[in-house]
């Protein structure tokens, strides 16, 4: 099957993106339409105002990098002509998908979600007990049972393909009767698995360049064409997986690196930190103010608009905070580097003089997937010596960073700022002086 143009879309980060006929339908859909009201950064644009990105335009370039992906790595890979064209449909189609279940402000409103239970995921994918749904969970909602279903299906069947191979390659999860992606006796699961969303994945390789550019900072750019060209497909045991040649480690050490320094920078910016914060205490203040639906049909009209309305509707003191961007002050900010800093002691001689404030706490890790222990594993390739070694254990960097970035703050009033940094300072002194919790909010009452 040949897959034609229907359009060229023009971007910022990637030039011209085409886009296949069958997704024209699936960009055409309230689905995927609703996803230009949902911002990639949240309350990002708050400290960059560039940041108004959306996550429509991110996964049209997630999917376009996929694509790039896919087809370096199955050049070098004996796939039957047929059955590449399949593969490549379902990595193009899961990438522009992936995104598909994000709540308003993106991550910003996963507390409210309602329960896996509620959305009633098959059991393949997950155990309706275990907890509260996120974005990945709603997207597999979607895919499955919704009326955007239909029109997945409609698109999909001319490949060979059903939404449940889709959602396997966003999940990670096989569905029922095994891998989709079997071709000449060697499974392609964990090679496509891991170009939607691995070690070095689309997705990642299309919001750091995005981001960093709408956001005016430069931590997250890389050599995203010399990553590209030294990609390669290993197979072991059956089944393929995705390799680098050791000639791209030193880029894909960058790589991982401007990941970790656009969440410490950008991702976790104090003043998102803050408005995130004061979300969750309107969310906790007014139970119901608004609600995230688990009915996919009704979760469509749930975007930033809605919020944005809710919050303006509302009288809750939080959401006046939000609307009127009046947020909390920056009165202490560390890491675990910053020995000077007892947290319970600043809190402790806070609260003695009665000034309202909350604390919060990010963690910034170098690799999700290797802290979480899951996913295909990512192999490096020396040509010369003829040796394939898993990623974890050729680079030092994983040991280097091995532990998460703990970025603690404070945050107060505005009109009990100045003194609150007065009492941050005297906590300080007294970690210093090795005082005690107690002794050094006493000390600070009498001053």
């Amino acid at each position: 099957m040949v897959v034609s143009v229907a359009m060229r879309i023009r971007d910022p980060i990637h030039g011209t993106i085409p886009v296949g006929d069958p997704e024209v339908p699936l960009l055409d859909s309230r689905f995927f339409q609703r996803l230009r009201n949902v911002r990639q950064l949240g309350f990002g644009e708050l400290a960059f105002p560039g940041a108004t990105h959306t996550r429509f335009a991110h996964s049209l370039g997630a999917m376009h990098v996929a694509t790039r992906l896919f087809d370096t790595v199955f050049a070098r890979a004996s796939v039957p002509g047929p059955e590449r064209v399949r593969m490549r449909q379902a990595v193009r189609v899961a990438v522009l998908c992936h995104d598909i279940g994000h709540m308003p402000l993106s991550h910003a409103s996963e507390r409210i979600a309602p329960t896996r239970a509620a959305l009633g995921l098959p059991g393949w994918l997950c155990e309706p007990s275990e907890g509260q749904a996120d974005h990945e969970d709603f997207t597999a909602r979607i895919l499955l049972d919704s009326s955007f279903t239909p029109v997945l299906e409609g698109q999909l069947g001319p490949f060979g393909l059903s939404p449940a191979a889709i959602v396997s390659l966003v999940s990670g999860v096989e569905p029922p009767g095994g891998s989709a992606f079997v071709a000449g006796g060697r499974d392609f699961m964990p090679v496509l698995r891991q170009l939607v969303s691995g070690e070095l994945d689309s997705d990642r390789m299309d919001y750091l360049q995005r981001d960093s550019a709408f956001t005016g900072v430069n931590y997250g750019r890389f050599d995203l064409d010399w990553l590209v060209q030294n990609l390669m497909p290993i197979e072991s045991e059956g089944r393929v997986y995705l390799a680098l040649a050791k000639a791209a480690i030193f880029a894909f050490e960058d790589f991982l690196l401007s990941r970790f320094h656009m969440f410490v920078s950008v991702y976790f910016h104090h003043t998102s930190v803050n408005f995130d914060e004061m979300l969750r205490r309107y969310y906790l203040e007014e139970p119901g103010g608004f609600e995230i639906p688990a009915d996919p049909e009704r979760f469509v009209d749930c975007d930033d608009v809605t919020l944005a309305t809710a919050l303006r509707r509302s009288s809750n003191r939080w959401a006046r905070r939000i609307v009127g961007r009046h947020g909390y002050k920056l009165v202490a900010q560390a890491t675990e580097l910053d020995r000077d800093y007892d947290f319970d002691a600043i809190s402790q001689a806070l609260g003695a003089e009665g000034i309202e404030h909350f604390r919060s706490e990010s963690l910034g890790v170098l690799s999700k997937y290797l802290a979480d222990g899951g996913g295909p594993p990512l192999y490096v390739v020396d040509p010369h010596a003829g040796t394939t070694t898993p990623i974890a254990d050729y680079t030092p960097l994983y040991q280097r960073y091995a532990g998460a970035l703990h970025l603690k703050r404070v945050y107060c009033a505005p009109e009990k700022a100045e003194r609150a940094r007065q009492l941050v300072l005297g906590a300080v002194r007294g970690v210093r002086q090795g005082r005690s919790a107690e002794q050094t909010a006493s000390d600070e009452r009498r001053r």
